[in-house]
């Protein structure tokens, strides 16, 4: 699976934004999320995240149509369609 594309675009002493793009048959790899996030999507699309125990999981995005989620969350996310997903994700840093 490829790498997912990422851009830190601010990073201050209270948010980091980074925008990610995740080609057709890619992936950012396992990760723990260490702060408060905001997803905030660019794009319509459909992402698969897969949990520690590899339990897979659809989740639809809609574009400009953000969620929050809280530090602690771990997970893989691909992108198994035939069209690019872009998002924001805002970190909000204690």
């Amino acid at each position: 699976m490829l790498a997912a594309k990422s851009e830190v675009q601010v990073d201050n002493e209270e948010v980091r934004v980074t925008e990610w793009r995740l080609p057709p048959g890619s992936a950012t790899g396992h990760h723990t999320h260490g702060m408060d996030y905001v997803i905030v999507p660019v794009v319509a699309g459909e992402m698969t995240i897969v949990a520690p125990g590899g339990e897979r999981s659809k989740a639809q995005l809609s574009a400009g149509k953000s969620y929050f989620r809280k530090a602690g969350v771990q997970h893989d996310v691909l992108n198994e369609t035939s069209t690019e997903i872009v998002f924001l994700e805002i970190e909000l840093k204690p």
